[in-house]
């Protein structure tokens, strides 16, 4: 009886909670894997896919369709997708991929879906937002006005740039592409720039690398790092769109943002893999049709907005791969014609110990001109022409040339701007020693010394500029603008330190 009454009190509960339950009918969206490999799956059923949808499989691995047609859906994987075979069950999500984004990113190294790869806490934003977003309409933007420092004498003096453009850094294999990035990384810690590096499809030792360099030498508590898994090229290929969608939740809080892209050349790379695994028709180099779209839809999302908007800006420094300084190639033609200029940097500077190795020949900007900090611009008005004439002139002595005084005097001139113009790797530049180091070049107060010596004096002028006229140094910094009184202080201390200067080198 007992057992009875246990029974009928229980089958009582069970009513009462079932009465005051909300029970709805629902419909489960599902489908089954027929094939899997390298990092691409076919799935047959889930007819109301729609193209970009998230896709769940039955181990919690995500993915994303890809292609659509009579026999399923084509889908490329986020992660690994070890627990996933043949027969396992997909379930479409109605859903497309997302982000976290927020201030609680700032720091951390993350997969483009958010997980965390740096063994911190889960990442937790203030929102998720999608990973493909509509570029700001032109009546939303504003003219590129704010220059952005890069700490490189060559870039800020001949290939100036501005918040809001996108500039592409191009050149073959290890010659420091990814170097100028981390120094324009670094030296944002001088401003008010947050940055997102992006790593797609890069070596492990490489993205630890840059992260290490932004840790020692760099504001990383204003750095995000966005890494896809090498194992996921799916996760690689929306790894670029997650970081931008990251930048564009502070540039539009008025903001200013720096998306750093390495590299989309890779990029390409692992769309055409993923293409032609899903069958989709090949065109040139074997690349699909909507290569161009690929990233004309990523880049024309970098951009300044107006004051109406916030104000804010987010700029784009994609990275570009050539075979032995081929720019004609399909990729290398494309994010030229999609960026305001490239930054060009050629082998045979860097072999030679010019590093950075940008040959300012075929280096150019189209907007940042218009937006150079006007300390420098005042100094480096003629720069180009004068190093452009001096490079061909020296072509002439190294044939053993008799050369006339005044030519000699150019060629000298120019070696000084060249030694000036070459700088070591993580130690970007603050504005001020740029312009009294352009100074030094533009008054030729450098021209009777001897070229070793350059770089001594060099290191001199960076000790001593902040510790004996700290009031130009930090106005310089902040206003960007130069003086006449404040020139001739600077050409009085650059005359002392001619001769006293340190061995060290910077």
């Amino acid at each position: 009886m007992a057992f009875e009454d246990d029974l009928g009190r229980w089958i009582t509960d069970a009513r009462a909670r079932l009465d005051k339950a909300e029970v709805a009918p629902g419909i489960a969206h599902s489908g089954r894997v027929t094939a899997i490999g390298d990092g691409v799956v076919h799935v047959a059923g889930l007819p109301h896919t729609r193209l970009d949808e998230l896709l769940q499989f039955e181990d919690g691995t995500l993915g994303l369709a890809m292609t659509i047609d009579q026999a399923g859906v084509g889908g490329v994987l986020l992660a690994h997708g070890e627990g996933i075979s043949a027969g396992s069950a997909v379930h479409g999500t109605g859903e497309i991929a997302r982000v976290p984004v927020g201030e609680a990113l700032l720091g951390r190294v993350i997969s483009p879906v958010g997980e965390p790869l740096d063994d911190g806490p889960e990442v937790v934003g203030e929102r998720r937002d999608p990973v493909e977003r509509p570029a700001p309409g032109i009546v939303d933007r504003d003219l590129v006005t704010e220059p952005l420092l890069t700490g490189l004498t060559v870039v800020d003096a001949m290939i100036p740039l501005g918040r809001g453009q996108r500039q592409l850094i191009i050149g073959d294999r290890k010659t420091g592409k990814t170097t100028i990035a981390i120094d324009t990384i670094i030296n944002q810690k001088r401003s008010d720039v947050i940055c997102v590096y992006a790593a797609i499809g890069q070596k492990a030792s490489t993205v630890a690398r840059v992260i290490d360099a932004v840790k020692t030498h760099g504001a990383v508590d204003r750095t995000v790092f966005v890494v896809g898994p090498s194992d996921a090229p799916g996760a690689q290929w929306i790894t670029p769109y997650a970081a931008c969608t990251i930048a564009e939740y502070f540039r539009d809080r008025g903001q200013h943002a720096l998306l750093i892209l390495d590299d989309l050349t890779k990029h390409a790379i692992i769309y055409r893999e993923l293409s032609l695994l899903l069958r989709k028709p090949p065109g040139r180099e074997a690349y699909p049709g909507d290569v161009f779209y690929l990233h004309a839809r990523l880049l024309e999302r970098a951009a300044k907005l107006s004051g109406r908007n916030g104000g804010g800006s987010l700029t784009a420094l994609p990275i570009a791969e050539t075979q032995a300084g081929n720019m004609t190639a399909y990729i290398p033609t494309n994010l030229i014609s999609i960026t305001d200029g490239q930054i060009y940097l050629e082998p045979k500077l860097f072999f030679e110990g010019q590093k950075p190795a940008v040959n300012v020949g075929i280096s150019v900007s189209r907007v940042g001109g218009a937006t150079q900090a006007k300390a420098i611009k005042t100094l480096a008005d003629s720069l180009k022409l004068d190093y452009a004439q001096f490079l061909e002139l020296e072509v002439f002595t190294r044939f053993g040339a008799m050369v006339d005084d005044r030519t000699a005097r150019k060629i000298a001139h120019g070696r000084r701007l060249r030694a000036i113009l070459k700088q070591t790797e993580y130690a970007p530049l603050p504005l001020s020693l740029q312009v009294t180091l352009l100074l030094a070049v533009a008054q030729g107060r450098l021209d009777d010394v001897p070229l070793d010596e350059v770089a001594g004096i060099r290191a001199t002028l960076a000790k001593r500029l902040p510790a004996e006229l700290p009031r130009i140094a930090a106005e310089i910094d902040q206003s960007a603008t130069l003086s006449d009184e404040d020139r001739k202080d600077l050409l009085a201390l650059i005359d002392r330190c001619i001769g006293t200067s340190d061995a060290e080198q910077i």
